[in-house]
């Protein structure tokens, strides 16, 4: 697939994406996002038909946009991604626009709110600014848990006692867990971008012995409260926080947690993360009080298709 532009001299070619571009292609996605993430070569492949395209001009790949389902928990949605040179983002757009496949109702964009290009193209491009999500990290190498000693103590002398899960739990034990998991689904405020792909009991089971670590709390033998870590090298990252609805407003998600952070700090990790829709301030106080800081809001712009 290629869409050549007229002849001009200013203006770039666009084309399909092809194997030999992944290293410019990598270096511009991780440009823009100013380096929060780092992607490598390795992550980007050709596939047909062909989501992404580049833009190329004397030679040089300057931009690219990829336009693809945005995951099975938003089946409706396409997610278009834009990086490099914020002149060729209409044509890229438009290019791809031209080819959406049937099935869907709307684009989405992500951007942090210091992502001045793409930030500058949604508004332009008639998205609306649908959705705030925010983002946070705490250094735990200055995480002191001994000063959450005394809300665990009060919750352990009231019947809550938190645990790191085994791998080799019981069934009853992962039933329970999932039973909790989909709770927290059910209730907890959430827009496109926050909304992970669903799982199966047994999904969510081999997920947390592959690569998390989850942490429970029983009341007097009965599991009230989760919260799992992705391990990442140094860092860990927050993927589910619950507290079953009779037990809220006592602090039991705030002790759990930081028990889990006492946990990755003692394994030696160095950096946590986590994040979630704006409209969750119960888990924003939680993560408060953990002492996280806030980033800078991520943006969900929409874009309804026909």
């Amino acid at each position: 697939m290629t869409h050549a532009l007229h002849p001009t001299a200013h203006l770039p070619t666009l084309r399909a994406f092809r194997q030999s571009d992944a290293a410019d292609v990598a270096r511009l996605v991780t440009d823009s996002v100013r380096g929060h993430w780092t992607y490598t070569p390795e992550l980007f492949r050709e596939v047909t038909p062909p989501t992404r395209l580049v833009a190329e001009q004397h030679g040089q790949v300057i931009a690219t946009a990829r336009l693809a389902p945005f995951g099975a928990g938003v089946p409706d949605a396409l997610r278009l991604d834009l990086a490099g040179d914020g002149d060729a983002f209409t044509a890229l757009t438009l290019a791809l626009l031209a080819e959406v496949p049937a099935g869907f109702a709307r684009v989405l964009g992500v951007t942090r709110e210091d992502f001045t290009e793409q930030m500058t193209f949604f508004q332009a491009a008639g998205f609306r600014n649908a959705w705030q999500s925010w983002g946070a990290h705490l250094d735990l190498t200055a995480f002191n848990p001994a000063a959450f000693e005394p809300l665990q103590e009060r919750l352990f002398l009231a019947g809550y006692e938190p645990e790191r899960l085994s791998p080799d739990a019981p069934e009853a034990d992962w039933d329970a867990l999932f039973a909790l998991h989909e709770l927290g689904l059910s209730d907890r405020p959430r827009n496109p971008t926050t909304t992970p792909d669903p799982l199966t009991r047994d999904t969510l089971r081999g997920t947390i012995r592959r690569e998390e670590a989850a942490f429970v709390t029983r009341f007097r033998g009965e599991m009230v409260a989760l919260t799992r870590l992705s391990l990442r090298g140094p860092e860990v990252d927050s993927e589910d926080t619950v507290t079953h609805p009779e037990h809220r407003g006592r602090g039991v998600a705030t002790a759990l947690k930081a028990y889990a952070l006492a946990w990755a700090k003692g394994e030696g990790h160095t950096h946590a993360g986590t994040g979630g829709t704006v409209l969750n301030l119960p888990m924003l106080r939680v993560n408060t009080r953990l002492g996280y800081r806030t980033e800078r809001m991520w943006i969900t712009w929409e874009k309804v298709l026909g």
